[in-house]
This record gives C-alpha cells, sequence and structure tokens, in this order.
C-alpha cells in the first residue's frame, strides 16, 4: 500500500473554517503591528511596524496609565476592475495595542515620529511616587 499525501478538496468544510482562517490560525495577528522596545537610560523607546498606513490614520492616546496606538487602513478603491482576487493578504480595517507606561507619564511628555512606515514613539522614565503612610510608633506596656 503505498501512502499518498491526502489532496485538499475545495469544498473541505472543515479546512475551509478552521484551517484556512487567520483567526484560527493566528496569521493576521503575526502580521500586525510588530513592536520592538528598547530600554535607554532614561527613556523608553517603541519602534512598531505600520507599513501601509498613513500618518493621519494613526492614533496614540494615555488613558489610566496606558499608552493606546491605534491605526486603520482602507484599501478599497472605487475603480472598477475585471477580475477577481485568488487570494488577498493586505490587511483592510483596525487594529490597535496597548503599553502600560505609568500614571505620572502625559500627553506632552511623549515624543512621536512615523516615517518610512516605522512609528517611533519616545516615553520618559519616570519614577511612580507611591506615598508610604506615616509610620507610627506603638509602645509596649
Amino acid at each position: 500500500m503505498m501512502m499518498l499525501p491526502r489532496r485538499r478538496n475545495d469544498f473541505d468544510l472543515f479546512d475551509r473554517m478552521f484551517l484556512d482562517d487567520p483567526f484560527f490560525s493566528g496569521e493576521r495577528e503575526s502580521k500586525l503591528m510588530k513592536t520592538d522596545i528598547k530600554e535607554k537610560k532614561d527613556k523608553y523607546i517603541i519602534e512598531m511596524d505600520l507599513p501601509g498606513y498613513e500618518k493621519e490614520n494613526i492614533s496614540l492616546e494615555i488613558n489610566d496609565g496606558y499608552l493606546m496606538i491605534s491605526a486603520k487602513t482602507n484599501q478599497n478603491k472605487d475603480e472598477k476592475e475585471e477580475g477577481k482576487y485568488v487570494r488577498k493578504e493586505r490587511f483592510v480595517g483596525e487594529c490597535s495595542r496597548s503599553f502600560y507606561v505609568g500614571e505620572n507619564i502625559k500627553e506632552e511628555d511623549i515624543k512621536a515620529s512615523f516615517k518610512n512606515g516605522i512609528l517611533k514613539i519616545e516615553v520618559p522614565k519616570k519614577e511612580e511616587r507611591k506615598e508610604l503612610p506615616e509610620k507610627k510608633h506603638i509602645p509596649i506596656e
């Protein structure tokens, strides 16, 4: 008996639902917003890949100590082309990530630039001020 690889059937519902869907394979997640974070003496540098995005469609916000980064893109064109896609891998839609930067960081402390599809964010290091409760001595009788 000879072992042959299984041929995919275009009508195989299991493959179409689970193996081809980016939600189940994790493909989409691994391609979006890849990020490197570098620690320096006085700041953190966040570099995030956002190829195909326009600077105007990228948003940075601070909320409760979290830096929220969101981006959206729309590749749909009004032009009518003949033919159909055999495979479409370019992402269309919105994506976002968040990083905890601390409660003491304000919008004006953060510097950001976008060049050649790379978003670069500089976040200063600030000590979290935790007020310790006043120590009170309890005498022992």
